[in-house]
């Protein structure tokens, strides 16, 4: 074993460990006697040439033994030295048990208490000279190439980051800029840390920096502060990688700080999946996403993929969705087997079909109408056709076809929902809940939560076209709020909310605090390196169907907790999902008949038709017109205000 470990490491740095330690062996003597003086016993050289290989081989031995060399000399850190100092512990107490053993004649006993002292002071010597040697030369390249960075946050987010960025061939720290006053004054690593009343632009233009390295996460007003600051000493924001950046890059790229994006200042924790259990949910199994070419649906296809899924059917009705998907997977993915489906969920002939044809054990339910303005007019009965009778349709072809789990994406909008949008979501989710009733083989559950940043859709990309053109930005409303959450979060905890919980559930991730649009649009101004008197933010009013304030659970809701800290499940009080008849659900969705007998209804029937099947949909409507009432009746058209 002593063999192989000398051959992974080389025989340059036991050889110097065994120098070190015969040196100190001398020393040791040396200094007992006082560089042998005359009150040295006779045989003095018998008892020095006799015991130095007996300290050699135990000393050698216990390094080897506790690992010492598992780390190269020049990357020596708090670890290795308490392990430097273990073995020559150990190492001291055996050569005293093996000298008293072989009973060296006048062999001085206080030997054995100077020698451990010089010799864990050579070889922790050794290596951090070897460590500096190496740091030195890495600066020495660095220092006429590297561009300098200022570094923002506290000494506990700026020693992390620096600890990151030893060796880093583009960037170095030149001085650290804290938002608290008590470690204003203070060095880190040979920087000076600096601080309040220290204007933090005077600081850039002092140090020639032009860009600063935002250290630590979000969330605390003093950091939003500094973000401010920053951007008006124009200032290019960069931040060190996210775990999912470590997960998907490697080496220096993984390390290597990037501009500073929306999502980084949600202050978002890295999500703690359980791997095994997903592993043995998905690996070697066909898994289908239907919407594959959204955003969501993209995303869950990426990590299906990373999880070594047997099979994956990708679906969307976007042919062009569904192209781009394709690119990227086979890059990514080469060796997966993949199909590529274009079809409209709203067709069960067809959905039942693709369903037999390739068996998914696991589905994923991702197509929807989601965008509330635009599914608010004419197009009130696409979103209720799309997104009712298409969970319909995929749910059962899912569990007639032996599927084991079937996953509904679901929205925050579909609690006391307000838009036809919302509402249309909140009876899929009864619709899942009532085939959860007759198919109970197969465990169905839907998982809700809020905005995803950067989601086709979303406010974030026409806030960015907008900024980039250099119009004003619009927003509805100075109240506005919604939750926000990351595209690989929200995949993420979807899968995990899929591998939980009994069927019929309907789970809540947690999307933790709400954010004010006009917040988020002012700090995708300053992102940008513009202000406000650039580019201004302009209020448009709320759109038709919008509300203030988005809620994760309805007011006859509560949740309960789950084995995972981000997902919780809901509980419903009043609604009886085995009295839900969804044949003549399905039937008066698919083929609406208005008053006058035209087979496309009016918006203003459509959401009587919701406000009937979804009673916490409370939508202001005049004139009570059903399009469950008979519609051989004359009837004047409804009037929605």
């Amino acid at each position: 074993m002593k063999r192989h470990a000398i051959s992974r490491i080389g025989w340059l740095p036991p050889l110097k460990d065994a120098a070190a330690v015969a040196l100190a062996w001398l020393a040791a003597f040396a200094f007992r006697f006082s560089l042998f003086r005359n009150d040295a016993p006779a045989n003095i050289g018998q008892i020095v040439l006799a015991s130095t290989p007996l300290a050699l081989l135990v000393w050698g031995g216990c390094l080897l033994a506790f690992g010492v060399y598992r780390t190269p000399w020049r990357y020596t850190s708090l670890p290795d030295v308490r392990r430097l100092a273990t073995a020559a512990g150990v190492a001291a107490l055996a050569l005293a048990a093996s000298l008293l053993v072989i009973r060296l004649a006048n062999f001085p006993r206080s030997i054995v208490f100077i020698h451990p002292l010089l010799a864990g002071s050579g070889l922790l010597a050794l290596r951090l000279l070897a460590r500096t040697r190496a740091e030195r030369t890495s600066l020495g390249t660095l220092r006429a190439n590297a561009q300098p960075l200022l570094v923002l946050g506290s000494l506990d987010d700026a020693a992390s980051a620096l600890q990151t960025l030893r060796g880093n061939q583009r960037w170095r720290a030149v001085a650290i800029y804290t938002p608290h006053a008590l470690e204003v004054g203070r060095s880190l690593q040979g920087m000076d840390v600096l601080g309040p009343p220290l204007d933090l632009g005077e600081v850039a233009r002092r140090l020639g920096v032009r860009h600063a390295l935002v250290a630590g996460t979000a969330g605390s007003a003093a950091r939003r502060l500094l973000l401010e600051q920053a951007s008006d000493a124009r200032l290019a924001l960069l931040t060190l990688p996210r775990a999912d950046d470590w997960l998907q890059a490697g080496g220096s790229v993984a390390t290597t700080p990037r501009s500073l994006e929306l999502d980084d200042l949600l202050g978002r924790e890295a999500v703690q999946l359980d791997v095994r259990g997903l592993s043995d949910m998905l690996a070697g199994r066909c898994a289908l996403v239907t919407g594959a070419g959204g955003s969501i649906g993209s995303e869950l296809c990426r990590q299906l993929a990373r999880f070594g899924v047997g099979r994956l059917v990708c679906l969307d009705v976007s042919e062009y969705a569904i192209y781009q998907l394709e690119q990227e997977i086979k890059t990514r993915h080469p060796d997966l087997p993949v199909v590529y489906l274009t079809a409209n969920v709203r067709e069960a002939g067809r959905i039942q079909a693709l369903f037999e044809e390739h068996a998914p054990a696991v589905v994923f339910h991702a197509a929807a109408y989601k965008h509330v303005p635009l599914m608010e007019g004419d197009n009130a009965i696409e979103a209720v056709r799309t997104n009712v009778l298409g969970t319909l349709n995929a749910a059962r072809a899912a569990a007639t076809c032996g599927a084991q789990r079937f996953v509904l994406i679901s929205t925050d909008k579909a609690v006391n929902p307000t838009n036809v949008m919302g509402a249309s979501k909140r009876l899929a989710e009864r619709v899942l809940q009532s085939l959860a009733h007759q198919y109970p083989a197969t465990r169905m559950v839907a998982v809700r939560f809020g905005n995803v940043l950067g989601s086709s859709g979303s406010v974030v990309p026409r806030f960015a076209q907008q900024i980039a053109a250099g119009r004003p930005v619009t927003v509805t409303h100075p109240d506005i709020v919604r939750y926000f959450m990351t595209i690989p979060e929200a995949a993420q905890l979807v899968l995990q909310a899929g591998l939980m919980g009994d069927s019929g559930e309907i789970y809540v991730l947690d999307m933790g605090e709400p954010v004010k649009i006009v917040e988020l649009a002012r700090l995708m101004i300053r992102l940008s390196g513009k202000s406000e008197d650039e580019v201004p933010v302009v209020f448009t009013g709320l759109r038709p169907g919008e509300k203030l304030f988005e809620e994760l659970l309805a007011d006859d809701e509560t949740t309960l907790p789950t084995p995972h800290p981000k997902v919780r499940v809901a509980r419903h009080s009043d609604f009886d999902a085995q009295a839900l008849d969804l044949g003549a659900l399905a039937a008066r969705i698919a083929e609406p008949k208005s008053a006058e007998g035209k087979t496309q209804p009016n918006v203003g029937q459509v959401k009587m038709l919701l406000a009937e099947l979804v009673p916490e949909y409370l939508p202001q409507i005049v004139a009570p017109t059903s399009l469950l009432a008979s519609h051989d009746r004359a009837a004047d058209e409804p009037v929605i205000s």
